[in-house]
């Protein structure tokens, strides 16, 4: 199937926002795109960098939001991984990945993992996910979708592969401080990466991963901001890079073949050699008892 995430830098409200994207969306499905994925709240700014309760207005609109781009993926026929803030009730908020499938809400996951950063205060707006780790059905596959944080904890990857996702996909928004050296923006840039391939190698799954890009200011003054590092990438089966961005703005499209993944776990067979009857320390926080 023909694949593309779509990787954008903030443009200063909510509305130009949406349009651009409605706007490459509908490109893309012209070109043939079947699964298009966009990044971690992608209809405006990375609000998470200062604590401000004014932020909770923006998840008021979730079911308007919803209905949206229930719309946009049944005009453009397709399936539509978007990543929004929803207010379950007062007080009670998610960050929420909705998969539209040609008009129909396929599924939703709350991103379970919640950091609690300098730059990235989610815990004062987020309340981890209770839907589990659950693939969500569509006519393309069965799509593994966490969300951003989650995306270093190999748990949560293996638990979707276990499960039967034939591709793991993370929206996420992730990027460097000015006064980081370069030194260290490599090694965590490096790191990102890595994890992210590692998920795929170990479970013999792609995995797609759509990032922010472009620089944020910091609303409360107390941090410069963030420069989100863009570098949205495609791996295969093995971990082999099928696609990769650069920090600027851009499209990723490639053919995604999902029948490899037999062919790989047929050679390298993580799933078969686990020894489970051994891992029950993994339910623990720390195996010191």
């Amino acid at each position: 199937m023909q694949v593309s995430l779509i990787q954008m830098s903030y443009r200063g409200s909510k509305e130009i926002m949406v349009a651009d994207t409605v706007e490459k969306i509908e490109a893309l499905a012209k070109s043939g795109s079947q699964l298009i994925v966009l990044q971690e709240l992608h209809q405006g700014e990375y609000f998470c960098q200062s604590e401000d309760t004014k932020f909770f207005e923006y998840a008021k609109s979730f079911k308007e939001d919803v209905e949206f781009w229930q719309k946009v993926s049944k005009d453009t026929n397709t399936v539509l991984v978007t990543s929004l803030f929803e207010q379950r009730t007062s007080g009670l908020y998610h960050n929420t990945a909705v998969v539209f499938d040609c008009g129909e809400v396929a599924g939703k996951y709350r991103k379970m993992h919640i950091p609690d950063d300098p730059g990235f205060y989610e815990k004062f707006y987020f309340t981890p996910g209770d839907l589990g780790f659950e693939p969500i059905n569509t006519s393309v596959g069965k799509l593994g979708v966490l969300v951003c944080w989650d995306q270093w904890f190999p748990e949560a990857a293996r638990i979707m592969a276990l499960k039967g996702a034939e591709v793991l996909i993370y929206p996420t928004a992730i990027g460097w401080f000015d006064s980081d050296s370069e030194d260290e923006k490599q090694r965590q840039l490096d790191a990102w990466i890595t994890i992210q391939r590692s998920h795929a190698i170990a479970n013999g799954v792609p995995v797609i991963s759509c990032n922010r890009c472009g620089f944020e200011a910091d609303s409360s003054g107390v941090l410069d901001g963030i420069r989100f590092w863009g570098n949205s990438f495609i791996v295969g089966a093995q971990g082999e890079f099928l696609a990769r961005a650069s920090e600027s703005e851009e499209n990723l499209t490639i053919n995604l073949n999902l029948e490899r993944t037999k062919e790989v776990r047929d050679i390298w067979p993580f799933f078969r050699d686990r020894r489970i009857e051994s891992y029950g320390c993994l339910e623990k926080i720390y195996c010191d008892n």
